[in-house]
């Protein structure tokens, strides 16, 4: 799920036809940026790996007078993202790689929900940012942190029995930020100053309401740590893990909502 190629195909078709899901697994990490986002200036806003656009969206509502462009490299989630924006002038999506994007006018706020974990030069992506930012931009985004506090991801990765791990290092992927060092090491090193980053711990809302156990299930089926293992599987051990993975959700079912805890950085700098 990690790989370029794989966004721009099966993944990211999967994440563009559960966007509405995919918002609500996201909606606590979302209010934890954009409480971070709502204490920077910026009018020229960039959504880096933008996906289907909730959050684009949701911040040019909160600034009227600012304009925003989306960049993510699946024209699948790229063309969700257009839908769902309509006729508003004041926000476009392009299908790019970030690295090989130049803006019109130079942004002042740069933003990312879990979008730029997937670099496989983060140092060369996060210059090539500086570069192309006004002076004095604001950077903010969020990634996860340590998969031992995750068990949105190893609860049904485990139940299908393919226990998550991470090689130690930078690798692309949902945990590639995890080490706060590391990365603030790295912005540093991309130009970035004034790094913060501040632990957030939240809600992963993969169901809800009287069908949470079959959404919840649905849904890491289809996106996530288990849905890559489940693909990799023959029919008969498929099917094995998908009952397998529903007894995990509804044993995560609490009155009505499936939602184990997600673990995050929010990550801000300036140029």
């Amino acid at each position: 799920m990690t790989s370029g190629e794989e966004w721009q195909g099966r993944v990211g078709q999967n994440w563009a036809g559960s966007h509405q899901a995919t918002d609500r697994a996201f909606r606590g990490i979302t209010a934890e940026l954009v409480k971070t986002i709502d204490t920077l200036p910026g009018r020229v806003m960039l959504d880096i790996g933008c996906g289907a656009g909730e959050l684009a969206l949701a911040l040019i509502r909160r600034r009227p007078d600012a304009v925003m462009t989306g960049v993510d490299i699946s024209p699948d989630l790229i063309a969700s993202a257009r839908a769902r924006a309509g006729d508003d002038a004041r926000c476009r999506f392009a299908v790019s790689d970030v690295l090989d994007w130049q803006p019109d006018r130079a942004p002042d706020l740069l933003v990312s929900r879990h979008g730029v974990m997937f670099f496989d030069d983060p140092v060369r992506t996060f210059s090539h940012l500086h570069s192309i930012a006004a002076p004095g931009a604001s950077l903010a985004f969020t990634c996860f942190r340590d998969l031992a506090d995750n068990p949105w991801a190893t609860e049904p990765s485990r139940a299908v029995g393919r226990a998550m791990s991470v090689a130690d290092g930078y690798a692309p992927g949902p945990f590639g930020f995890r080490d706060r060092d590391w990365t603030a090491a790295m912005l540093a090193a991309a130009g970035w100053r004034d790094i913060t980053m501040r632990r957030a711990d939240t809600a992963f809302i993969a169901g809800e309401g009287d069908e949470a156990v079959d959404q919840a299930t649905a849904f890491f089926a289809r996106i996530g740590p288990a849905a890559a293992a489940l693909a990799a599987m023959a029919p008969e051990p498929r099917a094995d893990g998908l009952a397998a993975l529903r007894r995990a959700v509804a044993a995560m079912n609490k009155s009505g909502r499936v939602a184990p805890a997600a673990s995050i950085w929010v990550v801000s700098a300036t140029r």
